[in-house]
């Protein structure tokens, strides 16, 4: 028979806590604090041993003793240190125990905290789970609380990501308008607004692979009115090369356009994956006769 580990001798102690009557002289809040301790030494112990589903179960279960003793801010933590734990091979297991400390920090009005865990929830469904729609959402979310936390740089960063898998998901007109809306927020600060023609740019890709060259000169117009300097970079005179070519159906004018891009700022995943659509859409053209 082997004999238990520390971690195991910690959670029976705990969960023997968590179930004893309480006595005469001892409140129930006081056993669940007590209880929540145990868990949580259990937890730790696990960890040193590298078993994260039991670290993470365990840290679950010192959450609800914590919400059982009222402790809404223990909780809260309980719940970040289970979702760390589980993190390490768990994601579902993860996303519900953010979900969890989400719903407590939120009640305690601690919307930066709580946006930061909502990010982590999207980019679990991004990297691991590789669901796009749920990522897209989860980054929304965050972005709005970072927002009314004042957090306004952070907030661009999570619309821009939303963004980008908005477009990825070929929802256009929405990537379009978050695109437009971080760039609008960038364009007022000096620190910011150098990155404002990157958004543009990936707006104006959004419009041509909806097949839409009108639309796409018609943002053009209004980016350059918003600010006068964009007209003379190379992303938009990128773009205009793109329309014509797609005006056009010059393939050939196309690709020498997208290669002469990549010779000075190397496109990354993204910008290729959607220039390869509007690509594609260039060839759907029917030939004239």
């Amino acid at each position: 028979m082997p004999s238990k580990s520390e971690a195991q001798i910690l959670l029976e102690k705990a969960d023997k806590k968590a179930n004893s009557s309480t006595g005469w002289f001892s409140s129930a809040s006081t056993k669940f604090e007590e209880a929540g301790d145990l868990y949580q030494q259990a937890a730790n112990s696990f960890k040193i041993d590298k078993l994260f589903r039991e670290a993470g179960d365990a840290h679950a279960r010192e959450a609800e003793c914590r919400e059982k003793s009222q402790e809404s801010n223990e909780a809260a933590q309980a719940w970040w240190n289970a979702a760390k734990a589980y993190k390490r091979g768990y994601p579902d297991l993860a996303i519900q125990a953010l979900s969890q400390t989400i719903t407590h920090l939120t009640k305690a009005g601690r919307f930066r905290q709580a946006a930061d865990r909502e990010k982590e929830i999207g980019q679990i469904y991004l990297q691991e789970q590789n669901d796009l729609r749920k990522a897209c959402d989860s980054y929304e979310r965050a972005a709005e609380w970072y927002a009314q936390e004042d957090a306004q740089a952070t907030a661009n960063a999570c619309y821009k990501d939303a963004a980008d898998l908005h477009a990825e998901l070929e929802q256009y007109p929405q990537a379009i308008a978050r695109y437009e809306q971080v760039a609008d927020g960038s364009l007022s600060s000096p620190l910011t607004k150098y990155s404002v023609k990157e958004y543009w740019l990936r707006a104006s890709l959004c419009a041509l692979a909806m097949g839409d060259p009108v639309t796409t000169k018609r943002n053009l117009t209004k980016y350059s009115s918003l600010d006068t300097t964009f007209s003379s970079t190379r992303e938009a005179k990128f773009v205009n090369v793109l329309i014509e070519a797609l005006e056009a159906g010059d393939q050939e004018m196309f690709t020498g356009a997208v290669y002469e891009f990549d010779q000075v700022t190397k496109l990354d995943n993204w910008k290729t994956n959607i220039l390869l659509k509007i690509k594609r859409g260039i060839q759907e053209e029917p030939s004239v006769l």
